[in-house]
Protein backbone atom coordinates (compact mmCIF):
# COMPACT_ATOMS: atom_id res chain seq x y z
CA UNK A 1 0.00 0.00 0.00
CA UNK A 2 1.65 3.10 -0.95
CA UNK A 3 2.66 5.52 1.53
CA UNK A 4 2.31 3.34 4.39
CA UNK A 5 4.57 1.75 6.70
CA UNK A 6 4.95 -2.17 5.55
CA UNK A 7 3.53 -4.42 8.20
CA UNK A 8 5.73 -7.30 8.54
CA UNK A 9 2.81 -9.68 8.91
CA UNK A 10 2.52 -9.28 5.25
CA UNK A 11 5.67 -11.47 4.48
CA UNK A 12 4.30 -14.23 6.23
CA UNK A 13 2.19 -17.18 4.93
CA UNK A 14 -1.32 -18.36 6.99
CA UNK A 15 -2.09 -18.28 10.02
CA UNK A 16 -0.52 -20.98 12.20
CA UNK A 17 2.57 -21.00 10.10
CA UNK A 18 6.39 -20.31 11.41
CA UNK A 19 6.95 -16.26 12.41
CA UNK A 20 5.74 -16.22 15.70
CA UNK A 21 7.35 -18.63 18.06
CA UNK A 22 5.66 -21.60 18.63
CA UNK A 23 5.52 -22.97 14.92
CA UNK A 24 2.25 -24.17 13.84
CA UNK A 25 -0.48 -24.28 15.97
CA UNK A 26 -0.23 -20.79 16.88
CA UNK A 27 -3.28 -18.81 17.36
CA UNK A 28 -2.41 -16.23 15.45
CA UNK A 29 1.08 -16.43 13.84
CA UNK A 30 1.96 -13.13 12.34
CA UNK A 31 0.21 -13.67 8.60
CA UNK A 32 -2.50 -11.06 8.12
CA UNK A 33 -5.91 -13.12 7.86
CA UNK A 34 -8.75 -11.76 6.06
CA UNK A 35 -12.48 -12.82 5.72
CA UNK A 36 -13.19 -14.57 2.46
CA UNK A 37 -15.36 -12.09 0.70
CA UNK A 38 -15.69 -10.50 -2.66
CA UNK A 39 -12.94 -8.08 -3.10
CA UNK A 40 -10.42 -8.57 -0.78
CA UNK A 41 -11.71 -7.07 3.39
CA UNK A 42 -14.93 -9.41 3.10
CA UNK A 43 -17.91 -6.55 3.59
CA UNK A 44 -15.78 -3.72 2.39
CA UNK A 45 -17.40 -1.15 1.55
CA UNK A 46 -18.96 0.14 -1.69
CA UNK A 47 -22.58 1.17 -0.94
CA UNK A 48 -23.91 4.54 -0.31
CA UNK A 49 -21.61 6.96 1.43
CA UNK A 50 -19.17 4.23 2.00
CA UNK A 51 -21.79 1.93 3.65
CA UNK A 52 -20.90 -1.27 3.41
CA UNK A 53 -22.45 -3.87 0.77
CA UNK A 54 -23.17 -6.49 3.29
CA UNK A 55 -24.72 -6.62 6.95
CA UNK A 56 -21.99 -6.65 9.54
CA UNK A 57 -21.28 -10.01 11.54
CA UNK A 58 -22.56 -9.44 15.19
CA UNK A 59 -19.99 -10.05 18.09
CA UNK A 60 -22.62 -12.72 19.49
CA UNK A 61 -22.74 -14.61 16.57
CA UNK A 62 -18.84 -15.53 17.29
CA UNK A 63 -19.23 -15.54 21.06
CA UNK A 64 -21.79 -18.21 20.39
CA UNK A 65 -19.91 -20.08 17.80
CA UNK A 66 -18.37 -23.20 20.43
CA UNK A 67 -16.30 -24.52 17.87
CA UNK A 68 -13.98 -21.19 17.99
CA UNK A 69 -14.45 -21.02 22.22
CA UNK A 70 -14.36 -16.98 21.83
CA UNK A 71 -14.66 -15.71 25.23
CA UNK A 72 -15.73 -11.36 25.96
CA UNK A 73 -13.12 -10.14 28.47
CA UNK A 74 -13.64 -6.25 28.54
CA UNK A 75 -15.32 -3.47 26.21
CA UNK A 76 -18.81 -3.44 24.99
CA UNK A 77 -20.29 -6.95 24.64
CA UNK A 78 -22.07 -5.67 20.66
CA UNK A 79 -20.12 -4.70 17.96
CA UNK A 80 -20.53 -5.61 13.84
CA UNK A 81 -17.55 -7.05 12.56
CA UNK A 82 -17.05 -6.59 8.67
CA UNK A 83 -13.89 -8.27 8.37
CA UNK A 84 -10.91 -10.01 10.15
CA UNK A 85 -7.12 -8.37 10.19
CA UNK A 86 -4.34 -9.93 11.89
CA UNK A 87 -1.47 -8.25 12.32
CA UNK A 88 1.54 -8.07 15.35
CA UNK A 89 2.86 -4.47 14.16
CA UNK A 90 2.82 -1.91 17.05
CA UNK A 91 0.27 0.75 14.94
CA UNK A 92 -1.89 -1.53 12.33
CA UNK A 93 -4.35 1.16 12.27
CA UNK A 94 -2.84 2.86 9.19
CA UNK A 95 -3.74 -1.24 7.24
CA UNK A 96 -7.75 -0.56 9.01
CA UNK A 97 -10.59 0.13 7.13
CA UNK A 98 -12.94 -0.01 9.88
CA UNK A 99 -15.50 -2.43 11.42
CA UNK A 100 -12.82 -5.54 11.65
CA UNK A 101 -12.03 -7.73 13.98
CA UNK A 102 -8.59 -7.10 14.63
CA UNK A 103 -6.38 -10.44 15.95
CA UNK A 104 -3.18 -10.66 17.56
CA UNK A 105 -0.55 -12.71 19.25
CA UNK A 106 0.34 -10.00 21.89
CA UNK A 107 3.51 -8.26 20.12
CA UNK A 108 2.01 -5.70 18.40
CA UNK A 109 0.38 -4.26 21.58
CA UNK A 110 2.97 -5.67 24.52
CA UNK A 111 5.18 -2.12 25.16
CA UNK A 112 2.19 0.14 25.12
CA UNK A 113 -1.20 -1.48 25.51
CA UNK A 114 -3.14 1.68 25.70
CA UNK A 115 -1.70 3.82 23.20
CA UNK A 116 -2.18 0.65 21.18
CA UNK A 117 -5.57 0.42 21.68
CA UNK A 118 -6.23 4.22 21.38
CA UNK A 119 -5.12 3.90 17.99
CA UNK A 120 -7.67 1.07 16.88
CA UNK A 121 -10.56 2.79 18.59
CA UNK A 122 -9.58 5.56 16.53
CA UNK A 123 -9.26 3.63 13.39
CA UNK A 124 -12.70 2.58 14.20
CA UNK A 125 -11.94 -1.28 14.88
CA UNK A 126 -14.82 -3.35 15.66
CA UNK A 127 -12.79 -5.48 18.24
CA UNK A 128 -9.67 -7.20 19.00
CA UNK A 129 -9.16 -10.54 19.39
CA UNK A 130 -6.08 -11.51 21.51
CA UNK A 131 -4.31 -15.22 21.18
CA UNK A 132 -3.24 -17.05 24.43
CA UNK A 133 0.28 -18.84 23.98
CA UNK A 134 3.05 -19.24 22.97
CA UNK A 135 3.57 -15.05 23.44
CA UNK A 136 1.59 -15.20 26.86
CA UNK A 137 -0.51 -17.38 29.05
CA UNK A 138 -3.20 -15.49 29.67
CA UNK A 139 -4.29 -11.84 28.12
CA UNK A 140 -2.67 -8.76 30.21
CA UNK A 141 -4.00 -7.21 32.77
CA UNK A 142 -3.37 -3.93 31.20
CA UNK A 143 -4.72 -4.43 27.80
CA UNK A 144 -8.12 -5.46 29.35
CA UNK A 145 -7.83 -2.22 30.88
CA UNK A 146 -7.36 -0.55 28.20
CA UNK A 147 -10.06 -2.25 26.21
CA UNK A 148 -12.24 -0.77 28.61
CA UNK A 149 -11.42 2.26 28.70
CA UNK A 150 -11.46 2.74 25.42
CA UNK A 151 -15.08 0.93 24.88
CA UNK A 152 -13.31 -1.74 22.59
CA UNK A 153 -14.61 -5.02 22.69
CA UNK A 154 -11.92 -7.26 24.24
CA UNK A 155 -12.04 -11.28 22.86
CA UNK A 156 -9.60 -14.11 24.16
CA UNK A 157 -8.90 -16.36 21.28
CA UNK A 158 -7.88 -19.77 22.79
CA UNK A 159 -4.46 -21.40 21.68
CA UNK A 160 -6.98 -24.05 19.76
CA UNK A 161 -8.42 -22.35 17.70
CA UNK A 162 -6.13 -20.63 14.60
CA UNK A 163 -6.94 -17.25 13.27
CA UNK A 164 -7.49 -18.59 10.05
CA UNK A 165 -10.61 -19.98 11.51
CA UNK A 166 -12.22 -16.86 13.09
CA UNK A 167 -11.34 -15.47 9.57
CA UNK A 168 -13.36 -18.07 7.95
CA UNK A 169 -16.14 -18.47 10.39
CA UNK A 170 -16.82 -14.42 9.94
CA UNK A 171 -16.73 -14.70 6.16
CA UNK A 172 -18.99 -17.52 6.21
CA UNK A 173 -21.33 -15.21 7.95
CA UNK A 174 -20.91 -12.67 6.18
CA UNK A 175 -21.96 -14.18 2.74
CA UNK A 176 -25.15 -15.62 4.92
CA UNK A 177 -26.13 -11.92 5.83
CA UNK A 178 -25.90 -10.68 2.34
CA UNK A 179 -28.05 -13.52 1.22
CA UNK A 180 -30.38 -12.46 3.33
CA UNK A 181 -30.02 -9.07 2.45
CA UNK A 182 -30.57 -9.26 -1.45
CA UNK A 183 -33.80 -11.92 -0.44
CA UNK A 184 -35.12 -9.24 1.38
CA UNK A 185 -34.08 -6.14 -1.10
CA UNK A 186 -36.04 -8.64 -3.72
CA UNK A 187 -38.82 -9.15 -2.24
CA UNK A 188 -39.21 -5.34 -1.36
CA UNK A 189 -38.76 -4.38 -5.03
CA UNK A 190 -41.31 -6.79 -5.77
CA UNK A 191 -43.69 -5.54 -3.42
CA UNK A 192 -43.59 -1.78 -4.54
CA UNK A 193 -43.86 -2.95 -8.01
CA UNK A 194 -47.11 -4.74 -7.23
CA UNK A 195 -48.35 -1.84 -4.88
CA UNK A 196 -47.23 0.52 -8.03
CA UNK A 197 -49.70 -1.32 -10.31
CA UNK A 198 -53.28 -0.83 -7.40
CA UNK A 199 -55.35 1.40 -8.77
CA UNK A 200 -54.58 3.72 -6.10
CA UNK A 201 -50.76 3.77 -6.65
CA UNK A 202 -49.27 6.44 -4.82
CA UNK A 203 -50.57 5.42 -1.35
CA UNK A 204 -50.07 1.93 -1.25
CA UNK A 205 -46.33 2.01 -2.36
CA UNK A 206 -45.86 5.13 -0.01
CA UNK A 207 -47.13 2.12 2.68
CA UNK A 208 -45.30 -0.62 1.48
CA UNK A 209 -42.18 1.35 1.24
CA UNK A 210 -42.81 2.26 5.11
CA UNK A 211 -43.37 -1.78 5.45
CA UNK A 212 -40.04 -2.42 3.82
CA UNK A 213 -38.11 -0.19 5.48
CA UNK A 214 -39.63 -0.42 9.07
CA UNK A 215 -40.27 3.69 9.46
CA UNK A 216 -42.21 6.05 8.07
CA UNK A 217 -42.22 7.80 4.73
CA UNK A 218 -43.09 11.12 3.54
CA UNK A 219 -44.03 12.84 -0.06
CA UNK A 220 -43.20 16.30 -0.67
CA UNK A 221 -44.98 18.74 -1.23
CA UNK A 222 -48.30 17.71 -0.52
CA UNK A 223 -47.63 16.17 2.74
CA UNK A 224 -48.61 12.27 1.60
CA UNK A 225 -46.99 10.09 4.28
CA UNK A 226 -47.03 6.50 5.82
CA UNK A 227 -45.86 4.92 8.78
CA UNK A 228 -45.68 5.89 12.50
CA UNK A 229 -45.51 9.57 13.54
CA UNK A 230 -42.15 10.94 14.00
CA UNK A 231 -40.91 12.71 17.08
CA UNK A 232 -40.60 16.26 16.51
CA UNK A 233 -37.21 16.85 16.03
CA UNK A 234 -36.73 13.92 13.41
CA UNK A 235 -40.16 15.25 11.52
CA UNK A 236 -37.94 18.73 11.06
CA UNK A 237 -35.02 17.62 10.61
CA UNK A 238 -36.44 15.55 7.24
CA UNK A 239 -38.66 18.26 6.27
CA UNK A 240 -35.57 20.55 5.91
CA UNK A 241 -33.95 17.82 3.96
CA UNK A 242 -37.10 17.63 2.02
CA UNK A 243 -37.04 21.18 0.97
CA UNK A 244 -33.25 20.64 -0.01
CA UNK A 245 -33.33 18.46 -2.56
CA UNK A 246 -36.64 19.79 -3.69
CA UNK A 247 -35.29 22.79 -5.04
CA UNK A 248 -34.20 24.00 -7.87
CA UNK A 249 -30.12 23.08 -8.25
CA UNK A 250 -30.46 21.00 -5.05
CA UNK A 251 -28.82 17.67 -4.47
CA UNK A 252 -30.33 15.04 -6.06
CA UNK A 253 -29.98 12.56 -2.53
CA UNK A 254 -29.29 14.06 1.14
CA UNK A 255 -29.05 12.11 4.90
CA UNK A 256 -28.94 13.25 8.25
CA UNK A 257 -29.77 11.85 11.82
CA UNK A 258 -31.97 13.54 14.16
CA UNK A 259 -34.42 12.03 17.30
CA UNK A 260 -32.90 8.62 17.04
CA UNK A 261 -34.17 8.08 13.33
CA UNK A 262 -31.83 7.88 10.06
CA UNK A 263 -33.16 9.92 7.45
CA UNK A 264 -33.05 10.17 3.79
CA UNK A 265 -34.38 12.51 1.01
CA UNK A 266 -34.12 11.36 -2.90
CA UNK A 267 -35.09 14.41 -5.54
CA UNK A 268 -38.06 13.28 -7.64
CA UNK A 269 -39.27 14.50 -11.49
CA UNK A 270 -40.76 18.05 -11.15
CA UNK A 271 -38.58 19.45 -7.57
CA UNK A 272 -40.72 16.99 -5.74
CA UNK A 273 -38.92 14.35 -2.94
CA UNK A 274 -39.34 11.42 -0.97
CA UNK A 275 -37.90 11.47 2.62
CA UNK A 276 -37.69 7.97 4.53
CA UNK A 277 -36.96 7.74 8.14
CA UNK A 278 -35.90 4.86 9.99
CA UNK A 279 -34.86 4.09 13.39
CA UNK A 280 -32.40 1.60 12.01
CA UNK A 281 -30.69 1.48 9.17
CA UNK A 282 -30.00 -1.75 6.86
CA UNK A 283 -27.28 -1.75 3.75
CA UNK A 284 -30.02 -2.57 1.58
CA UNK A 285 -32.29 0.65 2.32
CA UNK A 286 -30.76 2.93 -0.20
CA UNK A 287 -31.64 0.49 -3.17
CA UNK A 288 -35.35 -0.24 -1.68
CA UNK A 289 -35.38 3.74 -1.46
CA UNK A 290 -34.48 4.19 -4.83
CA UNK A 291 -36.74 1.84 -6.58
CA UNK A 292 -39.35 3.42 -4.84
CA UNK A 293 -37.96 7.29 -5.93
CA UNK A 294 -38.39 5.90 -9.28
CA UNK A 295 -41.98 4.52 -9.53
CA UNK A 296 -42.99 7.53 -7.58
CA UNK A 297 -41.51 10.04 -10.27
CA UNK A 298 -43.25 7.65 -13.20
CA UNK A 299 -46.56 7.99 -11.01
CA UNK A 300 -46.71 11.71 -9.65
CA UNK A 301 -44.47 13.66 -13.44
CA UNK A 302 -46.74 15.34 -15.31
CA UNK A 303 -46.26 14.26 -19.15
CA UNK A 304 -44.53 16.62 -21.76
CA UNK A 305 -47.16 19.48 -22.89
CA UNK A 306 -47.47 23.04 -24.11
CA UNK A 307 -44.14 24.87 -23.96
CA UNK A 308 -42.14 22.02 -23.41
CA UNK A 309 -43.01 19.63 -25.46
CA UNK A 310 -42.54 22.09 -28.34
CA UNK A 311 -39.10 22.71 -26.81
CA UNK A 312 -38.47 18.85 -26.93
CA UNK A 313 -39.61 19.12 -30.72
CA UNK A 314 -37.64 21.71 -31.32
CA UNK A 315 -34.29 20.51 -29.98
CA UNK A 316 -35.17 17.06 -32.04
CA UNK A 317 -35.83 19.34 -35.22
CA UNK A 318 -32.53 21.51 -34.07
CA UNK A 319 -34.31 24.42 -33.53
CA UNK A 320 -33.03 27.26 -30.61
CA UNK A 321 -35.47 26.83 -27.99
CA UNK A 322 -34.07 30.02 -26.18
CA UNK A 323 -37.09 31.71 -24.33
CA UNK A 324 -39.20 28.25 -24.39
CA UNK A 325 -36.96 26.36 -21.64
CA UNK A 326 -35.36 27.91 -18.22
CA UNK A 327 -32.19 29.10 -18.20
CA UNK A 328 -30.34 25.45 -17.03
CA UNK A 329 -27.99 24.92 -17.71
CA UNK A 330 -29.21 21.58 -19.75
CA UNK A 331 -27.68 18.41 -20.47
CA UNK A 332 -28.54 16.32 -23.70
CA UNK A 333 -28.67 12.45 -23.29
CA UNK A 334 -28.04 9.95 -25.72
CA UNK A 335 -28.71 6.61 -24.07
CA UNK A 336 -28.70 3.12 -25.64
CA UNK A 337 -29.96 -0.14 -24.16
CA UNK A 338 -32.57 -2.78 -22.66
CA UNK A 339 -34.42 -0.79 -20.01
CA UNK A 340 -37.55 1.09 -19.67
CA UNK A 341 -37.03 4.61 -21.06
CA UNK A 342 -39.75 5.95 -19.10
CA UNK A 343 -37.36 4.16 -15.97
CA UNK A 344 -34.29 6.12 -17.34
CA UNK A 345 -36.23 9.63 -17.48
CA UNK A 346 -37.45 9.43 -14.06
CA UNK A 347 -34.06 8.05 -12.54
CA UNK A 348 -32.69 11.18 -14.75
CA UNK A 349 -34.91 13.27 -13.01
CA UNK A 350 -36.94 14.56 -16.32
CA UNK A 351 -39.98 14.31 -18.41
CA UNK A 352 -38.61 15.21 -21.45
CA UNK A 353 -37.43 12.17 -23.91
CA UNK A 354 -37.56 10.63 -27.05
CA UNK A 355 -37.37 6.90 -27.36
CA UNK A 356 -36.77 5.60 -30.61
CA UNK A 357 -35.65 3.06 -32.94
CA UNK A 358 -31.95 2.08 -31.43
CA UNK A 359 -32.11 4.52 -28.19
CA UNK A 360 -33.27 7.62 -26.03
CA UNK A 361 -32.52 11.23 -26.21
CA UNK A 362 -33.03 12.92 -23.10
CA UNK A 363 -33.02 16.76 -22.08
CA UNK A 364 -32.68 17.13 -18.15
CA UNK A 365 -31.24 20.50 -16.39
CA UNK A 366 -30.08 17.54 -13.57
CA UNK A 367 -26.09 16.53 -13.95
CA UNK A 368 -26.90 12.86 -15.37
CA UNK A 369 -25.30 9.55 -13.73
CA UNK A 370 -24.43 6.38 -15.09
CA UNK A 371 -27.60 4.01 -14.76
CA UNK A 372 -28.28 0.40 -14.72
CA UNK A 373 -28.70 -1.11 -18.08
CA UNK A 374 -27.67 1.82 -20.06
CA UNK A 375 -24.58 3.17 -22.07
CA UNK A 376 -24.91 7.02 -21.88
CA UNK A 377 -23.59 10.11 -23.96
CA UNK A 378 -23.91 13.07 -22.20
CA UNK A 379 -23.51 16.35 -23.59
CA UNK A 380 -21.59 19.91 -21.75
CA UNK A 381 -23.85 22.20 -19.95
CA UNK A 382 -25.38 24.16 -22.40
CA UNK A 383 -27.50 27.09 -22.35
CA UNK A 384 -31.10 26.58 -24.06
CA UNK A 385 -30.02 28.16 -27.29
CA UNK A 386 -27.20 25.62 -27.74
CA UNK A 387 -29.30 22.41 -27.41
CA UNK A 388 -28.47 21.55 -30.90
CA UNK A 389 -24.82 21.47 -30.67
CA UNK A 390 -25.17 20.39 -27.44
CA UNK A 391 -27.62 17.33 -29.23
CA UNK A 392 -24.77 16.32 -32.00
CA UNK A 393 -22.23 16.60 -28.95
CA UNK A 394 -24.14 13.84 -26.84
CA UNK A 395 -24.59 11.57 -29.68
CA UNK A 396 -20.21 11.59 -30.04
CA UNK A 397 -20.20 10.90 -26.73
CA UNK A 398 -22.62 7.80 -26.70
CA UNK A 399 -20.32 6.84 -29.66
CA UNK A 400 -17.06 6.56 -27.10
CA UNK A 401 -19.08 5.08 -24.65
CA UNK A 402 -19.79 2.04 -26.47
CA UNK A 403 -16.80 2.03 -28.11
CA UNK A 404 -15.26 2.32 -24.40
CA UNK A 405 -17.42 0.12 -23.42
CA UNK A 406 -18.32 2.55 -20.33
CA UNK A 407 -21.50 3.29 -18.60
CA UNK A 408 -21.22 6.81 -19.34
CA UNK A 409 -19.34 9.12 -21.40
CA UNK A 410 -19.47 12.97 -21.39
CA UNK A 411 -18.26 15.51 -23.61
CA UNK A 412 -15.69 17.68 -21.96
CA UNK A 413 -13.08 18.14 -25.00
CA UNK A 414 -12.88 22.11 -26.33
CA UNK A 415 -11.99 23.51 -29.88
CA UNK A 416 -11.71 20.70 -32.68
CA UNK A 417 -10.76 17.84 -30.62
CA UNK A 418 -14.30 18.07 -29.56
CA UNK A 419 -15.34 17.31 -32.91
CA UNK A 420 -14.37 14.34 -33.53
CA UNK A 421 -15.07 11.01 -30.93
CA UNK A 422 -11.58 9.26 -29.18
CA UNK A 423 -12.27 6.25 -30.84
CA UNK A 424 -12.59 7.70 -34.43
CA UNK A 425 -9.46 10.09 -33.58
CA UNK A 426 -7.25 7.48 -32.66
CA UNK A 427 -7.98 4.76 -34.98
CA UNK A 428 -7.00 7.75 -37.78
CA UNK A 429 -3.82 8.28 -36.24
CA UNK A 430 -2.42 4.79 -35.83
CA UNK A 431 -3.73 4.29 -39.55
CA UNK A 432 -1.64 7.49 -40.45
CA UNK A 433 1.39 6.52 -38.36
CA UNK A 434 1.65 2.80 -38.47
CA UNK A 435 4.66 2.81 -40.82
CA UNK A 436 6.63 5.02 -38.08
CA UNK A 437 8.67 3.88 -35.25
CA UNK A 438 8.48 5.63 -31.90
CA UNK A 439 11.78 6.94 -32.47
CA UNK A 440 10.30 8.58 -35.77
CA UNK A 441 7.36 9.92 -34.31
CA UNK A 442 8.98 11.79 -31.49
CA UNK A 443 11.40 13.44 -33.98
CA UNK A 444 8.61 14.28 -36.27
CA UNK A 445 6.58 15.44 -33.80
CA UNK A 446 9.25 17.35 -32.48
CA UNK A 447 10.23 18.59 -35.73
CA UNK A 448 6.81 19.96 -36.13
CA UNK A 449 6.32 21.64 -33.04
CA UNK A 450 9.58 23.72 -33.37
CA UNK A 451 8.35 24.62 -36.74
CA UNK A 452 10.89 22.75 -39.04
CA UNK A 453 13.70 24.23 -37.03
CA UNK A 454 16.67 21.67 -37.18
CA UNK A 455 18.76 23.37 -34.45
CA UNK A 456 15.93 23.44 -31.74
CA UNK A 457 14.54 19.80 -32.59
CA UNK A 458 18.07 18.56 -31.72
CA UNK A 459 18.54 20.64 -28.85
CA UNK A 460 15.04 19.45 -27.24
CA UNK A 461 15.82 16.07 -28.42
CA UNK A 462 19.00 15.80 -27.09
CA UNK A 463 20.67 14.21 -30.71
CA UNK A 464 22.80 15.54 -33.70
CA UNK A 465 21.26 17.76 -36.32
CA UNK A 466 22.01 15.58 -39.08
CA UNK A 467 19.99 12.63 -36.73
CA UNK A 468 17.01 15.05 -37.11
CA UNK A 469 17.24 15.75 -40.63
CA UNK A 470 17.63 11.88 -41.17
CA UNK A 471 14.67 10.82 -39.28
CA UNK A 472 12.40 13.85 -40.42
CA UNK A 473 13.52 12.42 -43.96
CA UNK A 474 12.93 8.47 -43.41
CA UNK A 475 9.37 9.52 -42.15
CA UNK A 476 8.10 11.05 -45.08
CA UNK A 477 9.49 8.32 -47.47
CA UNK A 478 7.66 5.89 -45.46
CA UNK A 479 4.68 7.95 -44.98
CA UNK A 480 4.83 8.92 -48.87
CA UNK A 481 3.61 12.78 -47.77
CA UNK A 482 5.32 15.78 -48.84
CA UNK A 483 6.26 17.69 -45.25
CA UNK A 484 6.67 20.98 -46.89
CA UNK A 485 2.76 21.13 -47.46
CA UNK A 486 1.04 23.12 -44.73
CA UNK A 487 -2.05 21.03 -44.90
CA UNK A 488 0.19 17.98 -44.43
CA UNK A 489 2.01 18.97 -41.56
CA UNK A 490 -1.48 20.08 -39.50
CA UNK A 491 -2.38 16.51 -40.61
CA UNK A 492 0.21 14.63 -39.02
CA UNK A 493 0.38 17.13 -35.50
CA UNK A 494 -3.19 16.62 -34.79
CA UNK A 495 -2.33 12.82 -35.45
CA UNK A 496 0.41 12.93 -33.55
CA UNK A 497 -0.36 15.30 -30.79
CA UNK A 498 -3.28 12.66 -30.10
CA UNK A 499 -1.29 9.62 -30.21
CA UNK A 500 0.94 11.49 -27.83
CA UNK A 501 -1.74 12.61 -25.24
CA UNK A 502 -3.53 9.07 -25.13
CA UNK A 503 -0.09 7.19 -24.38
CA UNK A 504 0.25 6.46 -28.03
CA UNK A 505 3.80 5.75 -29.59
Amino acid sequence: MSGLPRDPADDHGPPGASGVPGGSGVPGGSGAAVASGASGVAGASGGPAGEPLTPPVLLSSLLGDRELGLRHLAGPATAGVHGVHASEMPDPSPYLLGGELLLTAGAGPADDPDGYVARLARAGAAALGFGVAPVHEEVPAALAEACARHGLPLLEVPPRTPFSAVARAVGRLLAEARTRELRRVTEAQQALAAAAARPDPVPAVLARLAASLGGSVALWPGGRQAGPELPVPAREALSALLARVGREGGPATATDRAGGHHLAAYALAGRAALGTATPARAPGDHTVASVAAVLLTLLTAERPAGAEAAALTRLLLGDAVDGVLGPGPWYVVHARGAGDPQALAAALGTVLLDPHEGGVRLLTDREPAPQPGWRLGVSAPAAPDALATADARAGRALQRAEAARTPLARHTDPGLAGLVGEAEARAHAEALLGPLSPALRETLRGWLAHHGNWDRTAAALGIHRNTVRQRVARAAELLDRDLDDADVRMELWFALRGTSARGGG
